[in-house]
């Protein structure tokens, strides 16, 4: 597995980083304050309490080992310990299950920037500046730490990650190899290096990351989770489930094993089973974040077996469990998320009403402004959506020319794709296909219905060889349950063997 993000939970689209892992090299100054002491060129941790740091540095090494929930009560505790402990602040945020945790911790995180090192402050702000959808600041804070401290291999893991979510993937892999020669045995950077090589369909390096990664820390869950996860996507399901069921066996708690279990029974044609796998990790959720992903993946299974009134019945549920700590931003996003399926059905108007609900949503909270003028901009993406499913083409020309503008102004990459995406989707509709192939091998690739619809581009041309490979890829994508996929899998293979979708 990952370490989980809270791109769910933020409308933008963005990717946030998971920036709270820390050296342990620091000194004490005469005050009790520890200093921005770079001994061998590492990030400091700044405290005044040697207790807070020693419970820091226990929750680091379980967060590292994408143990999360284990390490929550030592951040908890290391903030009792020291409440201006910005680093635990930050830690705390991206180990949070929560979309509203995250956001009560980051904030927390940005007040204290006064008071630590340059390092760690350089890392509060990349992270704020990326959960605001800021990837230009958020690469010039990154930029500036890995030029401070070169030697840190949790610098250049960071900046790794933040090429991860741009999908500029031989950067992130030359970071994470930098953060590897700088500190061997290191199994974080294993762990990302294995799923950037499978991001790029190096099967046979990423198997050499996760095995690696297996021999570094052979008790814990998460190296058969991953190296699971790979099986996972080269379709070999049963290998798959007996890599997952092994973590299980070593962490019967570590839930994120029955979500990867859940795809490779539902790729296997077992929707039962799957829905069975996902109750079961439901039923022993530790937390809300858990309970969600169990709910959420129990939406993409109905959405895959094409039944969409009980898909609709989960997201209500996995909003009810965000409603009750009114944690608006995750209930946002399962608006975002019903927004699209509902669009599936046709009923479109319906669906419009469900994203106007959103976007108020998050423009009446105390979400940071950033994050409501994304949410805005959003809705112009949705609204297009919506008005190209009706044929309305030339009411969704404005709206796609109006994100257009917003994603290049913003310069964020996720941004410029979904305009690509939406070009793509408007001129597909219009069966304009060479504009539908230029804007969508511009959109996100890693988005399966981008290859599908670039399938049907290179279809509606006559171009069927080509098509076919687009079909293949798409329906073979086998990934992590998605909603995106699950709206596109039976067509694709159908069309893969040449059927009528």
């Amino acid at each position: 597995m990952l370490r989980p993000r809270h791109s769910r939970f933020m409308l933008a689209a963005i990717v946030v980083l998971n920036a709270a892992i820390w050296s342990a090299c620091n000194k004490t100054n005469g005050a009790g304050q520890s200093v921005a002491a770079s001994d061998g060129g590492k990030i400091p941790i700044t405290t005044k309490s040697d207790d807070a740091r020693k419970e820091f540095l226990q929750a680091q090494d379980l967060s590292d080992r994408l143990l999360g929930q284990e390490s929550l009560q030592h951040f908890d505790q290391a903030i009792i310990l020291d409440p201006d402990f910005a680093s635990a602040e930050l830690a705390r945020a991206t180990n949070s299950p929560t979309a509203q945790e995250f956001f009560d911790h980051l904030k927390k995180a940005v007040s204290l920037v006064d008071k630590v090192s340059q390092g760690e402050k350089l890392l509060i702000l990349a992270n704020e500046a990326g959960a605001n959808g800021d990837t230009v600041k958020q690469k010039e804070y990154l930029d500036q730490l890995v030029a401070a401290y070169s030697n840190d291999e949790r610098a250049h893991l960071n900046l790794g990650n933040y090429y991860f979510g741009q999908q500029d993937l031989a950067q992130a892999v030359e970071h994470y190899k930098k953060s590897i020669e700088l500190a061997p045995s290191f199994s974080t950077a294993y762990n990302i290096l294995g799923y950037a090589y499978r991001q790029q369909g190096d099967y046979t390096n990423a198997e050499w990351a996760f095995k690696k990664y297996i021999e570094l820390i052979p008790n814990d869950p998460n190296p058969y989770d991953s190296y699971a996860e790979l099986l996972l996507k080269m379709g070999r399901f049963d290998d798959s489930i007996a890599q997952y069921r092994r973590a299980l066996t070593i962490d019967p708690h570590f839930v994120p094993s029955h979500f990867g279990i859940s795809a490779d029974l539902m790729y296997s044609g077992k929707a039962e089973e799957a829905t069975s796998e996902l109750q079961k990790m439901a039923s022993l959720s530790r937390n809300d974040g858990e309970l969600r992903t169990a709910l959420f993946g129990l939406c993409v299974v109905a959405t895959d077996s094409g039944k969409l009134d009980e898909a609709l019945r989960q997201i209500d549920k996995e909003y009810a469990v965000a409603e009750k700590k009114s944690d608006v931003a995750a209930m946002a996003a399962d608006l975002q998320a019903k927004g699209n399926i509902i669009i599936e059905t046709q009923k479109y108007d319906a669906a419009a009403k469900v994203f106007d609900r959103s976007l108020r949503m998050i423009e009446s909270s105390d979400l940071s402004q950033e994050i409501k003028d994304n949410a805005k901009l959003l809705h112009h993406f949705n609204l297009a959506a919506v008005a190209i499913g009706k044929k309305n083409y030339a009411a969704a020309k404005p709206l796609a020319e109006e994100f257009q503008k917003g994603a290049e102004a913003s310069k964020n990459p996720v941004q410029l794709k979904q305009s690509h995406e939406l070009e793509g989707r408007l001129a597909l509709a219009q069966k304009d296909y060479e504009k539908a192939i230029a804007e969508l091998e511009q959109a996100n690739q890693q988005d399966p219905r981008n290859l599908y619809r670039l399938g049907q581009a290179y279809q509606g041309k006559g171009d069927a060889a080509k098509a076919h490979e687009l079909y293949n890829h798409a329906a073979e994508f086998n990934s992590l349950p998605q909603l995106n996929y699950a709206f596109i899998r039976s067509k694709a293979q159908r069309l893969a063997i040449g059927k009528q979708a």
